[in-house]
Formats: C-alpha cells, sequence, structure tokens
C-alpha cells in the first residue's frame, strides 16, 4: 500500500519535513516513489503539490495522521471529492 508520509531532514532539534508518497513497508527516511510537499513545523510554512496528492489520493494512497491534519487545514480533499464526482 502507499501511503502518504513525512520524511524528517534538517539539524538537531530543528526539523522539517517533507510530505512524500513511499510503499508502507519502507523505513522513514527511505527512497519516496515522489515528493509532494514541504512542512515546517517551526514556523507553520506548508508547501503542496496539490495536483500530485490528488492524484495519489485517487490512486489509493492512505495519509497518516499527522499528515491527514495538514492536508485537511489546505483544503486538499474537497478538492478530491470535486475532481471526482467531475
Amino acid at each position: 500500500m502507499i501511503k502518504l508520509r513525512l520524511k524528517r531532514y534538517g539539524k538537531k532539534r530543528e526539523p522539517s519535513y517533507r510530505i512524500i508518497a513511499i510503499n508502507s513497508l519502507a523505513r522513514r527516511d527511505g527512497r519516496p516513489l515522489e515528493e509532494l510537499g514541504f512542512y515546517n513545523p517551526r514556523t507553520d510554512e506548508v508547501r503542496l503539490d496539490i495536483p500530485g496528492i490528488v492524484k495519489r489520493l485517487q490512486q489509493g494512497a492512505q495519509p497518516t495522521d499527522t499528515v491527514r491534519r495538514i492536508l485537511v487545514k489546505a483544503n486538499v480533499f474537497e478538492q478530491v471529492s470535486a475532481t471526482a464526482s467531475s
């Protein structure tokens, strides 16, 4: 199964994360299938590749709880349902 999850990078105690599509059995910082965004919890900066995320969600990718919260804030699930009904 494909999961949308966070991949950690940055210095100690200064984490930043990339939102990636990856096989659910792969390790946290393994090679992703695709990088779909960026999240910095220290500044709440979020950059998302909305078309790529919508495509992956329509293919059946499952977001982790944290990624789901980020996507809900960005109203991505509304775009997925709008695209699916068109």
